[in-house]
């Protein structure tokens, strides 16, 4: 299938690789931009190289590419998964992979080690009140550096070419400007995004994992059971 996927400008990284893998073509589009707050990069930086943090989470890709080259050295390193940990090796940084791709999945992979550590989290400037409120439960401290905003693009997304269009995001979503179609199979890739969308009255007809090769994974077995019923 040709799949949209929505995407931050510029930061497609190797999703044609991946979708080509599960035998599909992909091309992104562009509900959301990014800006950087730069006194907030300096900030972080600088609390990283004064060892401030016991622990350093990073919860997506696109700030492992903004401090990456800047950080000599670090404390602990978490990545929320295999693509944010490749930009992360990419630049020298050492670290570990959630189990998961959901920033729920942080405290739990720490279990008691988070008690009387210090945490810090460079992110988008959009509120996760459950992952900060999940580190303080477990005795750990959480210093949230919002890095970047995400901004709308107010451009409808093209899907002229589209058999089908990934969302990748709650906020992809939710900022969005495009027109549903009969023949548009719709997807989440994961299960925050798809209630975000239900929420708003659009059910995805695939759900995946949190990440591309999981939803990639469940829209060939959900082709794969069409063919059996057809």
């Amino acid at each position: 299938m040709k799949i949209a996927v929505t995407r931050l400008a510029g930061k497609e990284g190797r999703d044609k690789a991946r979708c080509a893998a599960f035998g599909h073509a992909c091309y992104s589009v562009h509900p959301l931009r990014s800006e950087i707050h730069n006194d907030v990069v300096a900030a972080f930086t600088d609390a990283v190289g004064h060892e401030n943090f016991d622990c350093i989470f990073f919860t997506s890709a696109l700030p492992a590419k903004i401090f990456g080259p800047f950080l000599k050295k670090t404390p602990r390193v978490i990545a929320i998964g295999p693509e944010t940990a490749r930009e992360l090796e990419r630049c020298g940084i050492t670290c570990e992979t959630l189990p998961g791709f959901y920033s729920r999945d942080f405290v739990p992979y720490l279990g008691d080690w988070i008690k009387g550590k210090t945490i810090g989290i460079p992110r988008a400037d959009v509120p996760n009140p459950t992952l900060i409120d999940s580190i303080v439960n477990a005795g750990g401290t959480a210093r949230e550096f919002r890095c970047y905003q995400l901004v709308p693009t107010d451009e409808p997304l093209d899907l002229c070419a589209a058999e089908a269009i990934l969302f990748t995001s709650a906020m992809s979503f939710t900022k969005a400007i495009w027109t549903p179609r009969p023949d548009l199979l719709v997807m989440a890739i994961g299960e925050i995004t798809a209630e975000t969308m239900m929420r708003e009255g659009t059910f995805p007809v695939i759900v995946g994992d949190g990440s591309l090769e999981g939803t990639l994974g469940a829209l060939n077995e959900y082709r794969g059971r069409m063919r059996v019923i057809r």
